[in-house]
């Protein structure tokens, strides 16, 4: 391998908007993410539905359901 070509890798923070904050090994120091595996949806179970401009309630009129069927 090449010298003097790679990135040097270091521990660094990640910093979530949901005030998760943990250190991993990366080329920067700190990194600032709008999700993480400790408020995603897919790792927490817990789906969050935003709701613009009626688009929930269309979906739902259409096929006629109801909250809990979700």
């Amino acid at each position: 391998m090449k010298k003097d070509i790679h990135p040097e890798y270091k521990l660094g923070t990640v910093h979530c908007a949901c005030g998760n904050e943990f250190q991993v090994r990366m080329t920067v120091d700190k990194m600032n993410v709008e999700i993480c595996n400790s408020c995603h949806p897919y790792f927490t179970g817990k789906q969050n539905l935003v709701d613009t401009a009626g688009r929930i309630e269309k979906y739902m009129k259409k096929y006629n359901l109801s909250q809990k069927d979700l």
